[in-house]
């Protein structure tokens, strides 16, 4: 049954994404500061039928829920609760990783009870310098084995079929292909651990990848297509992150009570809607997000909402489309989505040369998102404009740094993340 029901959706994912993929935009993006059109972003605190939200309580339970209810109908998509038969298995420990400075575990955690599939695999180095449980950092990868030199780590049977040539190639990663990114010696020295989950483990990161995921095990029974506002490929990524966490808690060497999220790019966007949807993360780090992170949605600067839908329609809830060159539409703007995470921490990177992600839209989000924040005791440290090259913030609840460079992960960047983290999580 579930064969015919992938195959269906394979065919409704082409029939539906066709069209879309045919449209191509006729115009360059702005780069030009000087043509940002006036907008006036909603305010978080303001009540849907009029007034103001003005004590956390109100907040707790009025605003907060309606405006997590719109991102999801609007944007990301609805997704299932944690599954109920879900279980853990250990595939592989090392206590002598890293030259003997970490243990390394493999963990195999199955969605359903009595079926290896679906499943997904968490990587996990825990320094052997520790006195009780440490913190952890928690990212998407593509492909666990790509993040280390580490032979020990598995290649991902997922991994394998999401990417099915040979490396001489290049359709396949090398391991350690993106070990530039991770810098896991580091993280291991300053007394973090670093947990890591394969992304095509729960969603293939393609426009027809919809069949070898996660989502058909979670369709209602006689369904046999996604409805506009059923979970897209983000949601997936961002409901996974909430899987290896239940993992976490259950680890006696990690504190799940100090776990940050972190991400780059796409991982980014899917960080923070994790973040929004499961309180128990403890800090968010998005890097580079742009569009449908932390980047406004109604600057019209750098990559927009149909630039977006355009490249990657499986990323978002298709009614997300609704609102292709009609941003000024939408009921919420990201600014409220970092507002979901207060009081939180949450950290935004950008990068001078990364102007498709509109670093001053993101810095301008935080912003927006600090009247929350001080609703809730929080009071933001950010300046009242954007700070200029290697001036990172990392006092407050809201932090930012804009480096030198291209859309990347890079070692300045790791070293604001940890220090924000010195900062947030060793409290």
């Amino acid at each position: 049954m579930k064969g015919v029901l992938l195959g269906l959706l394979c065919a409704m994912q082409l029939a539906s994404t066709a069209p879309l993929l045919a449209q191509a935009r006729r115009f360059p993006i702005n780069d030009d500061e000087s043509r940002v059109t006036p907008y006036t972003l909603p305010d978080p605190l303001a009540r849907s039928g009029g007034g103001r939200i003005t004590t956390a309580d109100e907040w707790r339970r009025e605003r907060r829920p309606e405006l997590l209810a719109l991102f999801e109908r609007e944007i990301y998509g609805r997704s299932p609760p944690r599954p109920e038969g879900m279980w853990f298995e250990t595939t592989s420990l090392d206590t002598r990783a890293y030259g003997g400075r970490a243990t390394r575990k493999q963990v195999r955690v199955h969605f359903l009870a009595g079926r290896s599939e679906p499943y997904m695999d968490v990587l996990l180095y825990v320094p052997n310098a520790r006195r009780g449980k440490v913190p952890a950092f928690l990212a998407l990868t593509y492909g666990n084995h790509t993040i280390t030199a580490d032979t020990g780590v598995a290649i991902s049977p997922h991994f394998l079929r999401d990417n099915p040539l040979p490396d001489s190639a290049g359709g396949r990663a090398p391991r350690g292909a993106q070990a530039s990114r991770w810098v896991i010696d580091t993280i291991i020295a300053r007394g973090y651990a670093l947990a890591a989950v394969y992304l095509g483990d729960l969603d293939p990161d393609s426009k027809n990848g919809v069949a070898d995921g996660i989502r058909p095990w979670y369709m209602a029974r006689g369904q046999r297509e996604l409805r506009p506002d059923d979970w897209a490929a983000l949601a997936s990524w961002g409901w996974g992150l909430s899987r290896a966490l239940d993992y976490l808690e259950r680890d006696p060497d990690v504190d799940a009570k100090r776990v940050a999220l972190v991400g780059h790019s796409r991982t980014g966007k899917a960080s923070l809607w994790a973040g929004a949807r499961d309180p128990r993360f403890a800090m968010i780090i998005a890097n580079e997000s742009g569009m449908g992170g932390a980047k406004l949605s109604r600057r019209n600067y750098g990559q927009t909402v149909i630039d977006i839908n355009d490249a990657f329609p499986y990323w978002f809830a298709r009614n997300f489309r609704k609102y292709d060159d009609r941003e000024r539409e939408l009921p919420v703007d990201q600014h409220e989505l970092i507002a979901l995470i207060a009081p939180r921490p949450v950290y935004v990177a950008a990068a001078m040369e990364d102007q498709w992600a509109d670093p001053r839209g993101m810095f301008l989000a935080a912003k927006g998102a600090e009247s929350v924040y001080r609703l809730l005791g929080a009071r933001s440290t950010l300046p009242d404009s954007m700070p200029g090259v290697h001036q990172p913030t990392l006092d407050g609840p809201l932090g930012f740094h804009l480096r030198t460079g291209v859309h990347d992960v890079t070692e300045y960047d790791w070293t604001q993340f940890l220090a924000f983290a010195d900062r947030h999580l060793r409290r």
